[in-house]
């Protein structure tokens, strides 16, 4: 019986060191995920925003083209959301008529935005497989989209001449920018994927 319970002891200690020496599964060295996300970002259109927006998941993206694809449309669907609960905040205040004409356009078109990255961001989890390239031009359609719907914003502003100027405008403005830059570098880091597909 004696026997029994330290051979069972050993055996337990046994495959206790033997699981915890078993490693983990191989995560790139900070310095090459850095590298492959200022490398990744340098084929955007707006590079330096890109690898500051993207380098602060480095540990998540790892080298991987796709998480850094899929990272990157997160990233402008949260922001696009925000600015588009912004215009929907900035709309309810007092304001003239053809300024409040051109923020319930932008209330619109940045919540077609929104259901656009929505879509492509949920595509972008069933990237993979044989309908690769099918899911892929799904994606870029769907960003695109939202890419034109967040531009398109600011047309009721700037159709509006003298009346639709000022501090409205200006605060739509960087909303606008900021996520269209966003959205752009997603759009491109989406596009080199086509050179990944199976």
């Amino acid at each position: 019986m004696e026997v029994q319970t330290v051979f069972s002891a050993l055996l337990l200690v046994l495959l206790s060191s033997t699981a915890a020496a078993r490693p983990g599964p191989l995560l790139a060295p900070k310095e090459a995920t850095m590298n492959f996300i200022r490398a990744s970002c340098s084929s955007t259109e707006y590079p330096n925003l890109c690898f500051q927006s993207l380098s602060v998941y480095a540990n998540k993206i790892q080298t991987n083209p796709v998480q850094l694809a899929h990272t990157a449309l997160s990233i402008s669907l949260n922001s696009t959301a925000k600015a588009s609960a912004s215009i929907s905040t900035l709309s309810r205040r007092p304001m003239r008529p053809r300024e409040a004409a051109a923020m319930r356009d932008c209330v619109e078109t940045f919540g077609d935005a929104v259901e656009e990255l929505r879509g492509s961001l949920a595509e972008m989890g069933r990237l993979r497989g044989p309908d690769f390239g099918f899911r892929l031009s799904n994606i870029q359609t769907w960003v695109s989209a939202a890419i034109t719907d967040q531009s398109t914003c600011m047309d009721g502003f700037d159709e509006g001449g003298a009346a639709a100027k000022g501090a409205v405008k200006e605060a739509v403005r960087r909303e606008v920018v900021r996520v269209s830059q966003l959205t752009s570098n997603a759009l491109g880091l989406i596009n080199s994927l086509v050179s990944t597909a199976p």
